[in-house]
């Protein structure tokens, strides 16, 4: 199942984290104290945020080599966006704003 789940989060970060989200809300609660930080991470930044739920330890936070991977995670996010601009101003036919 731990397998599983680990294949799921890398193809399906948004749906992985949701999963987490409901199947274990206390890991989710403990890591943030609001609701919308998580949403939000869902929205824009998925692999970072499920990181930061999957390595973050009640009482003692992130440490260490868990802020690598949370960082790392962030980079492969952000270069999610990357490739999707680079790929969408390759559409032939596509205008390109001016701005």
């Amino acid at each position: 199942m731990p397998c599983l789940f680990a294949l799921m989060a890398g193809l399906f970060p948004r749906l992985a984290l949701f999963i987490v989200w409901v199947a274990r809300p206390v890991l989710v609660s403990a890591a943030f104290s609001t609701w919308i930080v998580p949403l939000l991470g869902i929205i824009f930044l998925p692999f970072a945020t499920l990181m930061y739920v999957l390595l973050y330890t009640p009482g003692r936070g992130l440490s260490g080599w868990d802020w690598f991977w949370v960082v790392l995670a962030a980079l492969l996010d952000i270069g999610h966006w990357a490739a999707g601009a680079t790929q969408r101003n390759q559409i032939p036919g596509r205008r390109t704003s001016a701005a």
